[in-house]
């Protein structure tokens, strides 16, 4: 006879975090990895032995194939997490999102106690026209990739047919740009930290028809690195734990010709209701979402998508500034966002996690600190939105 086990679900916390600046890295690899290991690490201000780390999970395309085999094996041990299980989470942008889903899925199982989610990516180091390869990889090859459809040019349909459908137009993408231009400038971290003038990115050089060069994320170089806790250790770890209140992940469409929409991602639909629901939270009540903006047009989807804005009043949401620090209805992308703050494919997720960590512990820079920030979320996507996750953060315990 087999005997019944009881699940006892325990509640999760972030109680560490730390990353690399983004944009042209010296380092390679190893010695970033590293550095957003150590700020990770430094940044637990109580009880903490990096041997104590019973899982850990590391978000990475591996772009370009420098390291395509055991990737996380070999970063962990220029972590001090030599003999720690460890894997590498592979999903397009949204690698290191779903690492830390599944960071938090092994605690709160009650399988772990504290578990490290990362990620990284080493993207300068190639040719251009090999980055544009990498970059494609996303996509689905047969009929996206090897038809010669773009990155940019992928995002740049969804752009073209959401100015068909809705009262939109690129000055709405250009609002996104100068804001998160605006944030990024605060963020010592960011790959770009400088303003752009309206005029300016109204103005930039075409990329993909409606993209310009101001639409578009940089490629990065960067690592970032997290480290959760069960209820039960994360108090002896920290006196101000950032508490996961929800999580939730979907798929959809690889090719965009095969959904029913190009202008909304049901997978950051799907993913975003499970977060709210678990969170027992509404959109109203996210005082700071850090959003996934690899293009300028991806912001303004991912308002309508997480319910910040009405469907096809995105482009109003960003004319109106509703996303500005301390000005909005919500600070969307306080770190500058992919757009400003940089896009190291693998990192991404994670960073997220670090900024909405900082944030809600009043860790960051005062003049792009979200005042009185309680609540925050993150949304990682995949490729063109074929996965997404999105968790949701609370000071207070759920």
């Amino acid at each position: 006879m087999l005997a019944l086990v009881a699940w006892v679900m325990v509640d999760v916390a972030v109680v560490g975090a730390g990353q690399t600046r983004y944009g042209n890295h010296a380092l390679g690899l190893k010695g970033m990895w590293a550095e957003a290991a150590r700020s990770a690490f430094s940044s637990i201000d109580g009880d903490f032995d990096v041997k104590s780390v019973d899982e850990a999970y590391i978000g990475s395309l591996a772009f370009g194939g420098a390291q395509l085999g055991n990737t996380a094996a070999l970063l962990t041990e220029h972590s001090d997490m030599e003999g720690v299980p460890v894997r590498r989470v592979e999903n397009a942008c949204a690698s290191s999102g779903f690492a830390f889903r599944d960071a938090w899925m092994a605690i709160k199982s009650g399988q772990a106690d504290i578990v490290v989610a990362g990620g990284i990516e080493k993207m300068n180091d190639l040719t251009p026209e090999r980055r544009r390869y990498w970059l494609g990889v996303s996509g689905d090859t047969e009929w996206e990739r090897l038809a010669g459809l773009t990155f940019p040019g992928t995002y740049a349909l969804m752009a073209r047919r959401y100015f068909h459908e809705f009262d939109a137009s690129h000055d709405d993408l250009v609002h996104v740009t100068v804001k998160n231009h605006l944030h990024g400038s605060l963020n010592p971290l960011a790959h770009i930290q400088k303003e752009v003038s309206f005029e300016k990115a109204a103005s930039g050089f075409m990329v993909a028809d409606p993209l310009t060069l101001y639409d578009c994320c940089p490629t990065s170089d960067g690592a970032s690195c997290v480290v959760l806790a069960a209820d039960h250790v994360a108090k002896r770890m920290t006196d101000t734990p950032v508490w996961v209140r929800g999580s939730g992940a979907a798929s959809d469409h690889l090719a965009l010709h095969d959904r029913p929409s190009i202008t909304q991602l049901k997978a950051t639909q799907t993913a975003g209701r499970k977060a709210y629901e678990m969170a027992n939270l509404k959109p109203r009540d996210i005082d700071i979402a850090e959003v996934h903006d690899c293009f300028t047009i991806a912001e303004v989807l991912a308002t309508e998508d997480l319910g910040f804005a009405e469907r096809g009043h995105g482009g109003r949401f960003a004319r109106e500034g509703q996303g500005v620090i301390n000005q909005g209805s919500v600070a969307v992308n306080a770190s500058g966002g992919l757009k400003s703050k940089g896009h190291p494919l693998g990192a991404t997720g994670t960073g997220q996690v670090v900024e909405v960590f900082k944030q809600l512990r009043g860790q960051v820079e005062s003049q792009r600190q979200v005042k009185d920030a309680e609540v925050g979320l993150t949304h990682n996507v995949g490729g063109s939105g074929a996965t997404c996750a999105v968790h949701v953060f609370g000071r207070d315990r759920p």
